[in-house]
């Protein structure tokens, strides 16, 4: 496993941290996807990773979504 790739033992986001976060580029809110752990702008087109329980909120660390 990578040091980018979450095992089933990675740490669970707080959903209260998570709700308080809005997109870095439209702050608008953010979903989350558990599936992917992805912090999703929908207004952005954009996703943003959580690592190790943590959300990587920079623009260049995003992936664009389809």
């Amino acid at each position: 496993m990578t040091e980018t790739e979450e095992g089933p033992e990675a740490p669970r986001p707080d959903r209260r941290m998570l709700e308080a976060l809005i997109c870095p580029q439209t702050h608008t809110v953010l979903s989350y996807d558990a599936e992917r752990q992805e912090l999703i702008s929908k207004a952005a087109g954009l996703a943003f990773p959580i690592r190790g329980g943590i959300p990587v909120m920079l623009i260049d660390e995003a992936r664009k979504l389809d």
